[in-house]
């Protein structure tokens, strides 16, 4: 379906936003329409790119109305599932990667292909950015609006006191965080997310050590290297004490507060908080950016896409003109600037702004190796409620690597039936 609605694109990044929530923009059926957005954002920065990209889209659109929702990660599954059953849902919903195959199967998405196909900005995203959110008929179900492209960040001060360069490998790696590490200064030298929303890096690591979920196109692990996978990965705390003893509990805003304060040397996350670090600590002196250090077996790095996607017809044209603006390279540029979040467009992903920091060198790096994350019915749940409890009860000593690992393969096998 061809939308009915108006272009007219003009870029107002230092506008004001009220409140970050109800925002008017232009309409060329000269009536109101009013749509709802669900969205995974939680950090100052992210509001702020929020902010950025709200006011423009006001600018060109006051007579749509845009309400945003923040949905934290832990509850967002659980929120959309009810919301389907209910048939409450949102107009628009970010959705994540790894989470297409779920809401996919809920009938939770409506079908872009057409709009997409038609859309003026398509040639300015490649064809495998939307490969994680196409199903297996090739029907489309959302819109790139950023990627996360996840790197490392390290005390390039602290480095530079030990002599230290970036690591390259997990050895290296393993070296630099126990070679930086004071505990009696309350130093350590990794900030791990062994909290909530950290099962991607449990999973990265076994597959960096041999085990990847997805093989040949089957479903499993690989029990002996996901073992030394796990072993190593908590190794870090239980054997070198490398790791804050905190890290078991630690989610996003612990694990960037260690880094920023001074608790911890290096950090895995992506290019979605580099503002958020610049805030607090000076780029290139302070801290630096790093790829992210290879294993034993392989070099992952998921290029994990955050789409937005049309969960109801109710408001259909109003809630495309919203989606596919976030396309439009000032707009992904502002929000860049605000959070560090990297373009899915390869227009704005070259802009000299972009292109021309050193800093982000590593990410445009990672785009020519990394990878879309496991994606399949049940991989969201399993990985929530199976991967991250299970290496959380081996930090904390109730649970053996090899009893971590069995449970987890147990857990799969159910997630796919």
């Amino acid at each position: 379906m061809t939308s009915t609605l108006s272009r007219r694109r003009l870029l107002q990044t230092g506008a004001g936003v009220a409140g970050a929530t109800a925002l008017m923009p232009h309409w060329a059926m000269a009536q109101q329409a009013a749509i709802n957005y669900w969205h995974t954002f939680t950090s100052q920065s992210e509001f702020s790119g929020l902010e950025a990209v709200m006011a423009s889209f006001h600018a060109s659109f006051p007579d749509i109305r845009v309400t945003q929702e923040n949905i934290p990660n832990p509850e967002f599954m659980a929120k959309v599932t009810a919301a389907v059953v209910a048939n409450s849902r949102p107009d628009v919903t970010m959705v994540a990667s790894e989470r297409f195959a779920d809401l996919h199967a809920m009938g939770a998405l409506i079908d872009l292909t057409d709009r997409l196909n038609s859309w003026d900005r398509r040639g300015d995203f490649d064809d495998a950015r939307f490969a994680s959110i196409t199903d297996a008929d090739g029907r489309i179900y959302g819109l790139p609006a950023f990627a996360f492209v996840p790197w490392m960040y390290y005390r390039k001060d602290w480095f530079d006191a030990e002599g230290l360069s970036a690591p390259t490998t997990y050895a290296e790696f393993e070296e630099a965080a126990i070679a930086v590490t004071d505990a009696s200064q309350n130093r350590y030298g990794f900030s791990m997310r062994g909290g909530a929303g950290g099962q991607s890096f449990v999973i990265d690591v076994m597959e960096s050590f041999g085990a990847p979920i997805v093989s040949n196109g089957e479903i499993g692990l690989n029990r002996d290297a996901a073992v030394e996978a796990v072993d190593w990965y908590a190794g870090l705390l239980t054997r070198h004490g490398a790791v804050p003893s905190s890290a078991p509990n630690d989610g996003f805003r612990q694990i960037m507060e260690a880094f920023q304060t001074g608790q911890t040397g290096m950090i895995w996350h992506h290019t979605g908080s580099f503002q958020d670090m610049a805030s607090f600590l000076e780029p290139g002196v302070e801290f630096a950016t790093a790829v992210m250090p290879a294993g034993p077996a392989a070099r992952v790095a998921r290029l994990g896409y955050a789409f937005n996607s049309l969960t109801s017809e109710a408001n259909a044209d109003a809630a495309w003109e919203w989606i596919s603006y976030w396309g439009e390279p000032d707009a992904a540029v502002a929000l860049l600037g605000a959070t560090g979040y990297f373009p899915a467009s390869s227009v704005a992903a070259a802009d000299p702004r972009i292109a021309g920091d050193p800093l982000y060198a590593p990410a445009s790096e990672t785009l020519g190796f990394g990878g879309p994350p496991p994606s399949f019915p049940g991989y969201a749940g399993w990985s929530e409620t199976s991967v991250m409890p299970l290496f959380q009860a081996v930090l904390i000593g109730q649970l053996t690597p090899e009893q971590a690992v069995d449970q987890m393969i147990d857990a799969l096998e159910e997630a796919i039936r």
